[in-house]
């Protein structure tokens, strides 16, 4: 085991950052969001506010009222995804390293790493947009992402959070696929229940057609 060392992280990074590091499957879940938003949603929440409209007092119309600040959400989300997708800056977690490279924790890493009482835990340091506290995805900008950042086995870091300072032992750092939660469908957006609106007038019409028996 190597002479270890502590490190004290940097200060913040910037609210606004030049680049958004960001895995392949991290970007592919921000793409299908804004494909999501900009083809589907959106376009369904304008159709609900424009036959809103035509019912009459907007003012008083709680579905035009309602539709018109969900559009105003849907587009601060378009703009705020196109940002991050413009600026991404692709790390592949699974692209071939150096031997000294593969040795460090940079982004895209896998670290296990054990606390003062001798716990172990294993995180992956991935982009902010794709932070995922149940999978043990933090991110790089994190108080414990980078604390960790450019360790590897053997070394002793210090963790500076806000609940106080820890010294933390790496023990492994190795790089392999990161699985990032796809984008899905919101079940309660206004795309959904038109699908399913639509769906379900598509079966009442097939049980119908059958004399009463729905088609397999």
């Amino acid at each position: 085991m190597r002479k270890g060392f502590t490190r004290k992280p940097q200060a913040d990074e910037p609210a606004t950052q030049v680049k958004n590091y960001i895995t392949p499957s991290g970007l592919q879940r921000l793409k299908d969001e804004h494909r999501f938003l900009l083809m589907r949603d959106r376009p369904a929440v304008a159709e609900m506010v424009a036959w809103a409209a035509s019912n009459g007092d907007r003012s008083e119309n709680a579905d035009y009222q309602y539709g018109k600040r969900r559009l105003r959400q849907i587009d601060g989300r378009i703009r705020f995804l196109t940002k991050r997708i413009e600026a991404a800056e692709v790390v592949d977690p699974e692209a071939p390293r150096s031997r000294q490279a593969e040795a460090k924790a940079f982004f895209g890493a896998t670290v296990r790493y054990a606390n003062a009482a001798g716990a172990e835990r294993v995180v992956s340091i991935v982009g902010t947009d794709e932070v995922d506290l149940n999978r043990n995805h933090i991110s790089w900008v994190s108080p414990l992402g980078r604390a960790l950042m450019k360790s590897e086995a053997g070394d002793s870091v210090v963790l500076h959070a806000p609940g106080g300072t820890e010294c933390l032992t790496v023990l492994e750092v190795c790089y392999e696929r990161i699985a990032v939660e796809p984008f899905r469908e919101p079940p309660g957006s206004v795309a959904s229940a038109k699908r399913l609106s639509r769906r379900g007038s598509l079966d009442e019409e097939e049980t119908i057609g059958t004399g009463g028996e729905q088609r397999p």
